[in-house]
């Protein structure tokens, strides 16, 4: 039986980070943004249906994320539409990953996890989390960040607050070394369980 752990975290919380910790332990990690890039790209599964309902948002075979942004700007309905069509998609994606894998554990890199209902799959769940000042200093530091801009990507997310209330496991990631450490022990405490537990 293969765990199913779910990693999720706030914009500059090190989401990112921690799942490369678990990739460089040998754990498989699947990344839900990685997908919807690869279903997006020229040949992907969502460039046919998602280029016949919004055509504006089809260019070089690929589709456009910022034409699918203005779509949805101009008509919030399209936002369903969008997700009707994706959504199976990459659930299918994440299917054929987990069937292709022998591993014990298997992570799932999902920014919306509780947004979209995830744990309900899922055997526990991982919140990575940094203080505020921590969280505000990586993300303005990133190229052409602006305190307007991470204003408006927090106001869309969950509040740090309640994914931690609602994690099965937390992780601070003050340093790189505490993180590895936590990541490693979350693992060795996974194996020393049932897979069922």
């Amino acid at each position: 039986m293969t765990f199913l752990l779910g990693l999720t975290g706030s914009i500059g919380m090190g989401k990112s980070t921690t799942a490369a910790m678990f990739a460089d332990e040998g754990i498989p990690v699947w990344d839900a943004d990685a997908a919807v890039h690869r279903l997006y790209a020229p040949g992907g599964a969502a460039t046919a249906p998602l280029g016949a309902a919004f055509p504006d948002a089809l260019s070089d075979g690929a589709i456009s994320r910022e034409a699918l942004k203005t779509a949805i700007a101009a008509d919030p309905a399209a936002l369903s539409r969008i997700e009707s069509i994706v959504h199976p998609l990459v659930a299918q994606d994440r299917a054929a990953f987990l069937a292709q894998t022998q591993s014990d554990i298997v992570v799932f890199d999902i920014p919306l996890l509780f947004e979209t209902g995830a744990e309900r799959w899922l055997d526990a769940t991982l919140v990575v989390t940094a203080p505020p000042a921590v969280q505000a200093a990586r993300v303005l530091a990133r190229p052409g960040m602006t305190q307007a801009q991470f204003d408006t990507i927090l106001a869309r997310q969950m509040p740090d607050a309640e994914k931690r209330a609602r994690a099965t496991h937390v992780i601070e990631t003050l340093t790189l070394d505490d993180t590895r450490a936590a990541v490693r022990q979350l693992i060795a405490q996974i194996r020393g369980q049932p897979a069922d537990a």
